[in-house]
């Protein structure tokens, strides 16, 4: 997991920020898709995980606490759990690589809008995401964290 920080930058008109830039070192596998999901005040979406896609996510609007953890036994990370807020106002890349539980909740007071730009397409006939519903009993066994 990495979390590139983006500076926005205020102009006569507004702000400009960069969302992802071919020379960054960070992007390893060329943007093949971009999507767009909102998540209500409030609300979690987590956690998810995908075998095969890496997730880049920017958020474009609202305060969005991000939660990733490894639960891949081989991993020398195993067992850690990285938290980010994130914001238009402190925005960043946040780039998960494959097999990591993820997920957010949406911290602000306004419908967040949050874009994804995985490594690899949607494949509709055979979708890479599993999901663990963050309430239930088995994410509360295998992931030390509540929302």
């Amino acid at each position: 997991m990495l979390f590139r920080p983006t500076r926005p930058v205020a102009h006569d008109d507004g702000v400009v920020s960069e969302v992802a830039r071919a020379s960054w070192e960070e992007l390893t596998a060329p943007i093949v898709q971009v999507h767009l999901t909102t998540t209500l005040p409030g609300r979690v979406r987590a956690w998810g995980l995908h075998r095969l896609s890496t997730d880049r996510l920017f958020v474009v609007s609202g305060l969005i606490q991000f939660a990733v953890f490894d639960g891949r036994e081989s991993s020398p990370t195993f067992g850690q759990l990285f938290e980010v807020k994130v914001s238009d106002k402190n925005p960043g890349l946040l780039i998960i690589e494959p097999n990591l539980y993820h997920g957010w909740k949406n911290i602000g007071v306004s419908e967040a809008v949050i874009i994804n730009m995985p490594d690899r397409m949607y494949n509709y006939d055979a979708p890479d995401g599993l999901d663990l519903p963050w309430d239930g009993d088995a994410a509360r066994r295998l992931i030390p964290y509540q929302w």
